[in-house]
């Protein structure tokens, strides 16, 4: 069997037996994605789940068989459902090496409008909104699927590399009796006549389930409240979360980090090859990351930019885009450990410095100038996780089966939680984090 047959077959789907692979013969099954009509012949591009088919189209050369098998009356048009059964040709001018000389086309189904928004070109000219608008439609483009193959790929090799690192997969409840960060950023519901919310994170229970199984991760979806209407943030995004027990320190939690993006980064070349090429992607380097200190942080940014600092507790979008700049010229680091983040802007589960209560043994990963994750060690000990609770105004008893932990021994342990969506999005140099969401839900949008 030659090369261009073995390239064919890993990408035949649909064989039914038609003809022989050895004679150049192929089954197979898509859309018909773009269709144009020239001198006696027709390009047809056929659409298949991974790849863009060039085909030429001879009417005297093709049987079409309607979705009934009798002959059919009626044009071809584009997405139209079919399967063929085509001749191999070699072609170097195409973009596979290859083009399909159709010999039989059986149509599947035939839709019943013309497409709203041009999907066949390199991009679809229109704006976001649009593009949302018809995301069932405008994800059948080229580009934008592929960003989601990425994206895809992106969570194989997170969950390879924690498999390999003995974490457990758990599924956390979303329905929960308590907010995992408190704060108005919540979204409630009638349970069945009491008050509940959807899970801000699966925080509390990936703390109890290191208590089970010491090293736990979850991929899945978060829910925040929030009424910003950003090009960074959604109400719903999924979450890559892990926690692990008996650390010596956070930093341990932020190696473990930088070790599982080396290792879903590498893997990138090797699962969607053709995709990177397509989007013309910058995979970075993160070995090492380097770290900073968070007033450390702000300090040099306003030397350096000539910026005044605004907000002394957090760091501002800018402030995140600086940053990123200043470490990259010195270091060639395109991530940032931002570490030691101010008690009075972390949960209540956050460990604080002994020698420094005001900070916190807390981090935030910036990629690309946009923060990506946020963890940090944790509070094992009872009597301290219940004077830092009365301390905020907090009530106990609101929070007793998640204090069950801490009252029959924990581990010193920590976590983090990373946005699937923010980091594709800047793997990509996406402009808004909207386009590395299949569905988005912002603060105006909770259709299609």
């Amino acid at each position: 069997m030659s090369e261009k047959n073995r390239e064919i077959q890993k990408m035949e789907t649909g064989r039914q037996g038609f003809g022989s692979m050895e004679k150049g013969m192929v089954n197979m099954h898509g859309s018909i994605h773009r269709l144009r009509k020239m001198s006696g012949f027709s390009f047809l591009i056929l659409r298949t789940a991974r790849e863009l088919i060039q085909c030429i189209l001879e009417p005297e050369k093709c049987e079409i068989l309607g979705p009934d098998g009798a002959p059919w009356e009626g044009a071809l048009k584009e997405e139209m459902c079919i399967r063929m059964e085509a001749q191999a040709v070699e072609e170097p001018r195409s973009r596979t090496g290859w083009e399909l000389h159709p010999a039989r086309i059986r149509i599947l189904s035939v839709p019943a409008q013309a497409m709203p928004v041009v999907i066949h070109g390199k991009e679809i000219p229109a704006s976001l909104e649009t593009i949302l608008d018809y995301r069932p439609l405008t994800l059948r483009n080229e580009r934008e699927r592929d960003i989601f193959r990425i994206q895809d790929a992106l969570v194989r090799g997170f969950t390879e590399f924690l498999r390999q690192e003995d974490f457990v997969q758990i599924h956390t409840p979303k329905l929960v009796s308590q907010g995992a960060e408190g704060g108005a950023n919540i979204f409630r519901l009638d349970y069945f006549g009491k008050e509940a919310y959807l899970a801000q994170s699966p925080q509390f229970y990936k703390q109890m389930m290191v208590g089970v199984y010491e090293r736990v991760f979850e991929i899945g979806p978060v829910f925040r409240a929030e009424k910003h209407d950003t090009a960074r943030h959604l109400n719903e995004y999924t979450g890559v979360d892990f926690e692990m027990g008996f650390i010596e320190g956070f930093e341990e939690l932020c190696r473990m980090e930088e070790a599982m993006i080396r290792h879903a980064l590498q893997k990138l070349p090797e699962l969607c090859p053709q995709e990177l090429k397509l989007l013309s992607v910058r995979i970075p380097q993160a070995d090492p990351i380097p770290f900073i200190r968070f007033y450390e942080a702000k300090e040099r940014i306003a030397r350096k930019f000539n910026r005044p600092v605004r907000e002394k507790e957090d760091l501002d979008p800018e402030e995140e885009k600086l940053l990123c700049q200043l470490m990259e010229e010195e270091t060639g680091s395109e991530f940032v450990f931002v570490t030691h983040y101010p008690a009075a802007k972390r949960p209540f589960y956050a460990m604080e410095e002994e020698r420094d209560p005001q900070v916190t043994k807390s981090f935030d990963l910036l990629f690309r100038g946009l923060e990506v994750t946020t963890g940090g060690q944790r509070i094992h000990d009872y009597a301290a996780q219940l004077a830092k609770m009365k301390a905020r105004g907090m009530d106990p008893e609101q929070f007793e089966s998640y204090l069950q932990i801490h009252k029959h021994g924990m581990p010193p342990h920590g976590g983090l939680g990373m946005g699937l969506e923010r980091f594709t999005a800047r793997l990509l140099e996406q402009d808004n984090v909207r386009r590395a969401c299949l569905f988005p839900r912002d603060i105006h949008r909770i259709a299609p």
